[in-house]
């Protein structure tokens, strides 16, 4: 009889992690085929390694869960290019470029925020607003490096992951 018992809960336990797969991969592949910025493997790798997305069993709740990670990596890129300054690492010229960087981090860290609290209300749209702002720091970040003298960004493979981030939440608050 114990057997049968932690039999079920392990059935019950491989319907919820194949429940929650398929929400991801079905929610990847919806935002992906409407937007051609979202790159179908990175939204499900993103998801299915966020132990929170794992567990979202709606789409609102893959918007928090995805914001949330949005937000976590824009503190982290954030961290990499303040450690930069600090420790002397920028290249001659860079530097300017790089405090900029660390301005729009943290007014989009802000909006992330902001977009969380709206979509934990259930205002999508306002959600919508602030995800679109937040969106803007890594592409303006790369600009700011190419204007003048077309410098060399020392994170710009952070800025590409980190766009990618925080499109997935975006296309989420247009289908929820």
């Amino acid at each position: 009889m114990k057997f049968f018992g932690s039999f079920v809960m392990f059935l019950l336990f491989l319907n919820g992690f194949a429940t929650a797969q398929t929400l991801i991969q079905d929610s990847c592949k919806k935002i992906a085929a409407k937007d051609p910025q979202i790159k179908y493997n990175f939204c499900v790798q993103s998801l299915t390694s966020d132990p929170q997305s794992k567990a979202a069993t709606t789409v609102e709740g893959l918007l928090l869960a995805s914001t949330k990670n949005a937000a976590s990596k824009m503190i982290n890129v954030k961290g990499i290019v303040v450690n930069i300054l600090k420790n002397k690492q920028a290249s001659k010229g860079i530097e300017g470029p790089l405090k900029d960087c660390v301005e729009l981090y943290t007014d989009a860290i802000g909006s992330l925020n902001d977009a969380l609290a709206s979509a934990k209300s259930g205002d999508y749209s306002s959600a919508n607003v602030n995800l679109s702002a937040a969106l803007d720091a890594p592409n303006t970040c790369e600009t700011g490096f190419k204007e003048g003298k077309h410098l060399k960004s020392p994170v710009t493979n952070e800025n590409n992951i980190l766009f990618q981030k925080i499109v997935i939440p975006l296309a989420f608050s247009n289908i929820v």
